[in-house]
């Protein structure tokens, strides 16, 4: 099994009755192995908390744990990995504190980045937005399908191999055009945090994908 999931999970605030580990809890009921705790605007004994929380269900499930973000953090509750956004820690420095066996993601939304991000080191690239999303702030431009079909013939004919991850308001009707670009995989968030039975949404995304990479 590749070390990279081919399904990542994202946490969100403010889904209604649920905190982070409750939503990890669904998911990972379902069978989700991957979760990645995205807190926004929170103190920092807070997020911790929120991170304690969610790693410890995580680990009831043997499901990686991903945090966005904050590499302290990520530190500190033995999280298996980080995502980082542009603006947060550059991925070699991440590495430097970390360690070889610590998971890195990151963000990318061109060709360059995706350049950049393969000689820094990086285990897997977010690859996004497939298209517009309410879930995060500063939206790079949409890529939509084509794009990814560009960056990704970019990618082969460059021999760069990271796991390519879209990202960005993806729906389960997306996947078979997505899978045929040449992703290895997708992150989704609200196509499944708002739905009433995540754990149903959950396995209908694991079947789908098991399917598409048959």
């Amino acid at each position: 099994m590749s070390k990279v999931s081919k399904l990542h999970y994202i946490t969100q605030d403010n889904i209604l009755g649920y905190t982070h580990s409750q939503l990890a809890e669904e998911v990972c009921m379902g069978g989700i192995d991957w979760v990645q705790l995205r807190v926004k605007k929170k103190g920092y004994s807070e997020w911790k908390s929120i991170a304690e929380d969610t790693q410890k269900i995580c680990k009831k499930y043997k499901a990686r744990l991903i945090i966005n973000d904050n590499v302290r953090i990520a530190q500190e509750v033995k999280a298996d990995g980080v995502h980082l956004g542009k603006d947060d820690m550059l991925p070699k420095a991440a590495r430097q504190l970390l360690g070889k066996d610590f998971i890195i993601g990151a963000t990318a939304n061109t060709f360059i980045d995706i350049e950049n991000l393969a000689d820094a080191g990086v285990d897997y690239i977010g690859l996004g937005p497939f298209r517009f999303t309410d879930t995060k702030e500063k939206l790079s431009p949409v890529l939509g399908l084509e794009g990814y079909k560009k960056i990704l013939e970019a990618c082969k004919e460059n021999k760069i191999n990271i796991p390519i991850i879209a990202i960005g308001g993806i729906k389960l009707t997306d996947l078979k055009d997505l899978f045929k670009s040449g992703i290895h995989g997708v992150a989704v968030s609200s196509a499944i945090n708002k739905e009433v039975d995540k754990e149903e949404s959950v396995k209908k995304f694991i079947s789908e994908i098991k399917n598409l990479a048959k």
